[in-house]
């Protein structure tokens, strides 16, 4: 157990941004709500997976939409805690913990400013290890855990509570809301109680960004390279480094879709690697051959800085290195694989793992 501050804040977002791969949100949107919120409510108490007890009434709270939309249209304060009021009352339960269902940018920080607001402690995990762009791509849903009943709310005030007959057609009728909501909304979800949160959740993940966020920070005070440093941290290969010479992007059916190319610079000249996303990167190919693949991480860096750079962000120039990191073991089990590899997302192709050259 320990307390967040709002001066904790600047690593842990940069951090999440990193184990976003490319999604999650503008991780500097979600900061600032996170500090304005601390700031008026107080600090908020981090405790570990172990130390929920067994009957615990545990609902994580994100915000749902398009990247590319995120940057532009900001929830207010009063819509992230309105989505777990929603559910609450729905439920006829009082909740004694929040969660982060994903580790991304905006979805790490969203739920400080809920746990704030509401006075509750925030669980130190997530349901992924990483982003997806998607609501059933979680490791409760491998754990049988249902995603719904489900709250949504928007920045109007339009809300409402979703049941769904599995956690597919949660994600199919939340996002049809969601885009006719503006292509973003807050949605609080996959209410569960200690017991179930133990059997499919991610421990330690927002102490992992805290750590990632602090490596960063320290490595550019000492004139060190940020991106082997963050490599370290994750037990990442570096893929490639070079320039972005074209970015394909396009909003579509609620997800930011599209390619990025990076020309390579360096060690890297005479080489290209293309980068495919949906929401978040998916697939890196170098040289027409596939380098990396999800469920693995994929994740783009500027390289003097080691910034994390999201899908959104990505432009023509940015000085870039692409880096490959292993995922959480169980989403290469083959139930794993069926919600979130290649096949899923339409590329025909198996898994490229980058464990496979993992430095550390």
């Amino acid at each position: 157990m320990r307390t967040i501050t709002a001066d904790d804040l600047a690593d842990l977002a940069r951090g999440a941004a990193v184990l976003g791969t490319g999604g999650g949100g503008d991780p500097h949107v979600g900061r600032l709500l996170a500090e304005a919120a601390l700031r008026e409510h107080g600090p908020v108490t981090l405790v570990g997976v172990d130390e929920v007890p067994d009957d615990a009434v545990v609902l994580p709270v994100a915000m749902m939409g398009a990247p590319t939309v995120m940057v532009e249209k900001l929830p207010s304060v009063d819509q992230v805690g309105s989505a777990v009021r929603a559910l609450a009352r729905y439920l006829g339960r009082t909740p004694t913990h929040l969660a982060c269902i994903e580790a991304g940018g905006v979805n790490s920080t969203i739920p400080f400013v809920a746990a704030a607001q509401l006075g509750l402690p925030l669980v130190d995990g997530d349901g992924m290890g990483r982003a997806f762009p998607e609501l059933q791509m979680v490791l409760p849903t491998l754990a049988g855990v249902a995603a719904t009943p489900m709250a949504i709310v928007d920045e109007k005030g339009n809300r409402g509570v979703l049941e769904t007959v599995d956690n597919n057609w949660a994600e199919r009728l939340a996002r049809t809301a969601t885009i006719d909501m503006g292509c973003s909304s807050i949605i609080s979800l996959y209410a569960m109680s200690g017991v179930q949160l133990r059997g499919g959740w991610v421990a330690g993940t927002l102490s992992l960004c805290d750590r990632i966020g602090r490596t960063i920070r320290e490595a550019r005070a000492a004139h060190d390279d940020p991106v082997a440093a963050v490599a370290g941290v994750l037990g990442a290969r570096v893929l490639h480094t070079g320039k972005v010479v074209d970015v394909a992007r396009r909003t579509a059916t609620g997800f930011a879709r599209g390619e990025g190319t990076v020309e390579g610079l360096g060690e890297d000249v005479g080489h290209r690697v293309v980068l495919h996303f949906q929401n978040e990167h998916l697939i890196a190919e170098r040289d027409g051959g596939i380098e990396a693949t999800t469920p693995d991480l994929i994740i783009v860096l500027e390289s003097d800085t080691g910034e994390p750079i999201t899908t959104e962000g990505l432009r023509f120039g940015q000085r870039v290195s692409v880096l490959a990191a292993p995922c959480d073991p169980r989403w290469h089990t083959e139930g794993g694989l069926e919600l979130v590899g290649p096949r899923y997302f339409g590329y025909d192709t198996e898994p490229v793992r980058a464990v496979r050259e993992a430095v550390a």
